[in-house]
């Protein structure tokens, strides 16, 4: 992927524990440094504007970070690719969209979304509470080379 134009989007909210495992590692990412072609943003729960952003000006590449409760163990991390094709989700409160949502709004404005991958972490809490878990938190360095990968087209993403 190197030279694509790729967006790292971090995905959660803050307040709610390890939700917040997405905003955590695009700040590590973006600290890191990352190539012209890459632009890393933190959106927390601004799903709505992931959303518009991506229509209005698409990437060739989309890698978003967020927590993904999939029944492993907390800390556990996971690369999922999306279908290219989603159900429509009514979007609700454009302030608490799922990834389903955004990738739904893009597909009803017409907007192309190129590839999409998520980096996500199973949380061990998402209670309310700000701060990550430590199995989160222990997790946080391998989410960044998954996401450094991603960037770059290893395997991991291929």
């Amino acid at each position: 992927m190197t030279g694509a134009r790729v967006l790292v989007a971090g995905i959660g909210n803050v307040l709610f524990g390890d939700d917040g495992f997405g905003v955590e590692v695009a700040k590590q990412v973006a600290a890191r440094g990352v190539p012209p072609h890459v632009r890393v943003a933190d959106y927390g729960t601004r799903g709505l504007h992931l959303a518009l952003d991506l229509t209005a000006q698409p990437y060739d590449v989309s890698v978003f970070v967020d927590a993904a409760p999939r029944g492993g163990s907390p800390g556990s991390l996971y690369l999922i690719e999306p279908d290219p094709e989603v159900a429509p989700v009514d979007a609700g409160n454009g302030h608490g969209m799922t990834v389903d949502g955004v990738l739904s709004m893009i597909q009803h404005l017409g907007g192309f979304r190129g590839r999409v991958l998520i980096v996500g972490c199973e949380p061990a809490s998402t209670d309310e509470g700000i701060g990550l878990s430590a199995p989160v938190t222990n997790a946080i360095d391998g989410a960044v080379r998954m996401v450094f990968d991603c960037i770059e087209g290893r395997d991991k993403c291929a």
